[in-house]
């Protein structure tokens, strides 16, 4: 396993302190990027919700430790819209950490970008968070036969479709542009740099796809 350097910044490092001196760096917000935060849901907010089968859900304690947490189900099962200023992200079995529910709990305060495949801009709402055990909407948020425990729900605050530069320049859904994965398997990442007592073989069995696919849903 190879061993980790730390990087020490050089004296040539130049902090920005001030929001002032950070907006003359940057110039002043282009019109339209300034105008287009909404604080309901449009018509087209409504069909990119049902085309999205992933999302990225930001959340802080109190303290301002913050998590980003990945959530992902069938186009039109991700979210469920409540209403034009409210939706609710249904929990899925995981490692049970709840790393961001727990951060609701201390801190309300959420921001969502939902993608789509192959699209290059984004969705983002940024809004207010409650995690709900129990609603008449649960039974319409059932997949493959598995109603969730909880959801996250979000009141809005803003919503905004946000561009396409930074999947352009990563060129994240164009695989001719992929480098070559090098990378070892998660399996073995996992005896890397965690202590566990399997081996990278049956961790590799624990990690695969098929075993995988059959705890997506079930408990």
């Amino acid at each position: 396993m190879a061993e980790t350097t730390e990087l020490a910044e050089t004296t040539d490092t130049v902090e920005i302190t001030s929001a002032d001196e950070l907006r003359e760096l940057l110039g002043d917000v282009m019109p339209r990027a300034a105008a287009k935060e909404r604080p309901r849901l449009h018509q087209r907010d409504l069909e990119w919700l049902a085309a999205s089968p992933f999302c990225l859900v930001a959340t802080a304690d109190s303290a301002g430790n913050c998590d980003v947490s990945p959530k992902g189900d069938p186009a039109g099962q991700l979210a469920h819209v409540i209403d034009e200023h409210t939706i609710a992200i249904p929990e899925r079995p995981g490692n049970r950490r709840a790393d961001g529910f727990f951060n609701v709990l201390d801190n309300p305060h959420v921001g969502l970008i939902f993608l789509i495949p192959g699209r290059n801009e984004t969705l983002r709402i940024n809004g207010r968070a409650r995690v709900v055990r129990e609603a008449p909407y649960f039974d319409e948020m059932i997949v493959k036969g598995f109603r969730p425990k909880l959801a996250l729900v979000v009141e809005i605050d803003t919503i905004f479709h946000h561009c396409a530069k930074a999947f352009m320049r990563s060129a994240l859904w164009k695989p001719e542009k992929w480098g070559p994965d090098d990378l070892p398997s998660h399996a073995q990442i996992t005896k890397d740099v965690m202590i566990t007592p399997e081996s990278v073989e049956e961790l590799e069995a624990y990690y695969s796809e098929a075993e995988y696919s059959k705890k997506l849903y079930a408990r």
